[in-house]
């Protein structure tokens, strides 16, 4: 069952389907780590519904934000959301499996490429409840070597990735990264409170980056009294 809501008060529009894998948190806090700026070609790999790409463009409206989604229900969805937001312009899905994407899109065609990749290897953990959900959740249709070498053809030299991942897999992340041609420059725990162990991990790399990692405060998603962050507000446009 699909259903709208609003990024922000008098922002864009963007749409759930609970066949689909639902928004969570990890969009938002991945929207969060790429300094924008107008004229920036983007590309979402895995973009689902289109929601990651509204969110960049709500914080910046001059982007160019291609998605690339496997799955044909979430490209129609994505389709609608840029028509919903009068962003046809800007906010584009194409239907494709970003295991070819030489096939999709030309090589150093853009300056940013984002992805909120699938957590899990293929038959780890409780199977998802559909194929769409499955797909989403798993390394069944697109791995770690698979994303990276997909943003490594579609950057410009010096362009950069972002990504967000689970703090178990970042030495398969940091590593597919550099054996891409991705080197990582940035990285941010994102945990549940100061003090508690990382939930979800952030990453920049540059593609032809010299080695060097910035290692940055840890995001905290809430207050020792339990109530939101600052930092979390804004990501949330409160």
């Amino acid at each position: 069952m699909e259903h709208w809501e609003l990024l922000k008060p008098g922002g864009y529009r963007f749409v759930c389907d609970s066949a689909l894998f639902p928004p969570g948190t990890d969009t938002f806090l991945l929207s969060s780590l790429p300094s924008l700026k107008p004229g920036l070609r983007v590309c979402d790999l895995g973009c689902g519904t289109g929601l990651l790409g509204l969110l960049l463009l709500q914080r910046e409206p001059r982007l160019n934000v291609t998605g690339v989604e496997l799955q044909e229900d979430a490209v129609r969805l994505a389709e609608r959301a840029a028509a919903e937001n009068s962003l046809t312009d800007r906010l584009t899905c194409l239907h494709g499996d970003i295991r070819e994407i030489r096939a999709l899109l030309p090589a150093g065609s853009f300056d940013l490429v984002v992805c909120n990749p699938p957590y899990y290897p293929p038959d780890a953990g409780k199977p998802a409840r559909t194929p769409a959900l499955q797909t989403a959740r798993s390394e069944r249709a697109c791995t770690l070597e698979d994303v990276c070498r997909a943003a490594a053809w579609l950057l410009r030299w010096s362009g950069r990735v972002c990504l967000v991942h689970k703090p178990e897999r970042l030495t398969d992340l940091l590593c597919c990264m550099r054996s891409a041609g991705l080197e990582p420059k940035r990285l941010r725990e994102v945990c549940k409170a100061p003090g508690s162990s990382p939930s979800l991990v952030l990453v920049e790399g540059r593609r032809g980056g010299r080695p060097g990692l910035s290692i940055e405060p840890p995001l905290a998603l809430q207050t020792p009294d339990g109530t939101p962050t600052k930092e979390l507000d804004h990501i949330y446009f409160r």
